[in-house]
């Protein structure tokens, strides 16, 4: 795909991500909003999407995002990012009503929404797709470089995870070569917690319970507890993937509480396990590794109802 060639000629282009927006989601909306900016000069580009966390200040361009969408505008084009339409929140009334759709996912179990899609389950994330749909690089500069940056480090754990292709450091190797501090980027935006987020994630960790024979472990955080420290969501960003890490186990489960009976649920594997069948089981969706899903019930029954899954896939496994 050449995202200049489908928007060509449009004069109002919409761009849009899911609902409580990551990296990836910020990182692929900015770099595609910045360079569409230089691409289009004549265009008018918007970018609808819920306000991202502060640690993305950094990235330019971030206080014109427009976070309120009534949906009552009529886009040329209209970009979905990192989703399907259904996790567009308000912005999936304007995707609905534009002219011409795109949608542009590595998500496994997005099938495409657009009219013109570029879905590819196999990129470490959709920054990096970004970075391979703008055809003429001579129009990407130091600050395109660093939002599509930060998108890819946060979906590949600076390059940790299984995504990272040899691809995906190609890439990298050439946006950092535009000549941003990437160090300063991995610690602000990845490594970097406030003293709530260390308190909450302590507070999960103290609280996780091993199940499984060891191979699963579950933390849950309720409405009280976030009162308690007033955090909000993105202040549990990260809490999974600590619980993924300890020794022994294959799978992680976080949840926290987003209404009564209602769980904000996010899964990790360690390979073993293809989260995203789990997560699209119950609704949700994502990655074989790293999954997520709204489900309702008490703690207890989603925690079994996950176990079901989960444990049907280990014993497939043995």
């Amino acid at each position: 795909m050449n995202i200049y060639n489908e928007v060509k000629g449009a004069a109002s282009i919409g761009i849009s991500g899911h609902e409580r927006p990551d990296g990836d989601c910020v990182g692929s909306v900015m770099g595609l909003y910045l360079y569409l900016k230089k691409a289009c000069p004549e265009a008018r580009v918007q970018v609808l999407l819920e306000k991202p966390a502060d640690i993305f200040s950094c990235i330019q361009g971030i206080e014109e995002i427009h976070t309120n969408c009534t949906g009552d505008e009529v886009f040329d084009v209209f970009i979905a990012l990192d989703a399907a339409k259904d996790r567009l929140g308000q912005a999936k009334e304007c995707f609905d009503k534009a002219a011409k759709t795109i949608n542009i996912d590595h998500h496994v179990t997005n099938s495409g929404c657009g009219d013109v899609n570029y879905i590819v389950p196999g990129a470490s994330s959709t920054s990096e797709l970004i970075y391979d749909v703008i055809e003429d690089k001579t129009l990407l500069d130091q600050e395109i470089a660093k939002a599509l940056y930060i998108g890819i480090i946060h979906d590949t754990g600076v390059f940790q995870y299984s995504n990272t292709a040899p691809s995906t450091l190609r890439t990298a190797a050439e946006l950092i070569s535009y000549g941003f501090d990437f160090t300063e980027l991995i610690e602000k935006t990845f490594y970097e917690k406030t003293y709530i987020q260390n308190q909450i994630l302590g507070r999960a960790l103290l609280e996780s319970i091993l199940f499984m024979e060891g191979k699963c472990v579950v933390s849950m955080v309720d409405k009280k507890t976030m009162n308690f420290y007033r955090a909000q969501p993105h202040d549990l960003d990260g809490i999974v993937s600590q619980l993924r890490v300890t020794k022994g186990v294959e799978c992680a489960i976080f949840m926290y509480q987003t209404n009564t009976l209602e769980y904000k649920v996010s899964l990790r594997s360690g390979g073993s396990v293809d989260v995203a069948k789990v997560a699209e089981f119950f609704g949700g969706g994502g990655h074989t590794r790293a999954a997520g899903a709204t489900m309702r019930g008490t703690f207890h029954d989603i925690v079994n109802n996950l176990s079901d899954r989960i444990a049907e896939q280990m014993r497939e496994k043995q």
